[in-house]
This record gives structure tokens, sequence and C-alpha cells, in this order.
């Protein structure tokens, strides 16, 4: 079966997609909740309020992606094809996503919420979290090295066991890479 190939097409809510490669695509509050998406490729496209969670990730491709105001619960981005994976995300719920040992170098993640989101183990080498809520978000061995916390909030980071050199970090978020001493701090 030969794999269809789009281009500069805009997707509308109930539009359905057949798997293939799309480029320079534009996807409108789409709901992929769900779905098996497994092996399409997405390459700069643009998500705006799109529903993507629980959905199959196996083997699909994300390059120069743009994910804004997405519903992305529960994703398994470690699935997915890890060859030029590069995406960034605007106010995304990513909650209980996993982006366990991946190469995400320089990835944006600006106003999203992060919770219980697993990074062990990934690169995410000059990333930036812009205001994004990171609550019991997973770090764990992982490249944090040129990362920007300075406005992102309840990260619990191990210096000990990632690789956190010229991270940077905010005066009131520097508490949260001491939480494994127990130790009070008062503000």
């Amino acid at each position: 079966m030969t794999e269809i190939y789009i281009q500069d097409k805009k997707f509308d809510r109930n539009d359905t997609l057949t798997k293939g490669e799309y480029e320079n695509c534009i996807f409108n509050n789409c709901n992929f909740a769900d779905s098996d998406i497994s092996e399409f490729k997405f390459i700069d496209c643009t998500f705006n309020g799109c529903n993507f969670s629980l959905a199959k990730l196996n083997k699909t491709a994300f390059r120069d992606v743009k994910f804004k105001d997405c519903k992305m619960l529960g994703l398994r981005f470690d699935t997915c094809h890890e060859f030029g994976l590069s995406v960034s995300f605007d106010g995304c719920q990513l909650n209980l996503s996993s982006f366990y040992k991946t190469k995400i170098k320089k990835t944006v993640f600006k106003n999203s919420q992060l919770e219980e989101v697993d990074f062990a183990e990934a690169d995410l080498t000059s990333s930036v979290f812009d205001d994004c809520n990171l609550t019991q978000a997973i770090f764990d061995h992982t490249i944090l090295e040129k990362t920007d916390f300075r406005t992102s909030f309840n990260y619990s980071i191990d210096p000990e066991i990632n690789r956190i050199k010229k991270a940077k970090f905010s005066i009131s978020g520097i508490s949260g890479l001491l939480d494994k001493y127990d130790i009070d701090i008062e503000r």
C-alpha cells in the first residue's frame, strides 16, 4: 500500500486522517483522543486546540511541530520516531506523558501543565520551561545543561543525579533543588 503525501492543507474538527506524511499542514480543534496515529509523519505542522489524549504514537514522526493549546494527557513521546524529533508546546496539558530517554534539545515548553511527566534519562539541553507547572515531574539522570527553569514552578530536581551545568533557576525556585534534603526554607 502506498503512503499518501499531503502538503499545505488545513484540517478542522472532524476531518479524518489517513496514514501518511503531512507537511506544512495546520490542524485546528481536531480530536485524536484514543486514536492510533502510529507511523504518521508530521513535518513543519501546527496543531491548535487539538486533543491527543491517550493517542498511540508508535514510530510517529514529529519534525518541527508546534502544539498550541492542546490536550495531550498520557502521551508516550518515548515511542515516537526518534530521528529529527523536534516539538514545541504552548499552553498545552501534558500531564502524565513520557519523554523517557528522548533527545529533545532546545525544546520550548511554554505556559504548559507538565504534572507527573517522565523526563528520566532525556536530553533536554538548552530547553526552556517558561511558566510551566512541573509538579511531580520526574527528572532522573536527565541532561538539563543550559536549560531555563527561571519562570517555572513546583519542580524537584536532584543536582546529584541530573546534569544541570549552566542551567538557569530563579531564586524562588531554588528550593526545588534541595527537596531531597527535607529542609525548611523560609521566604
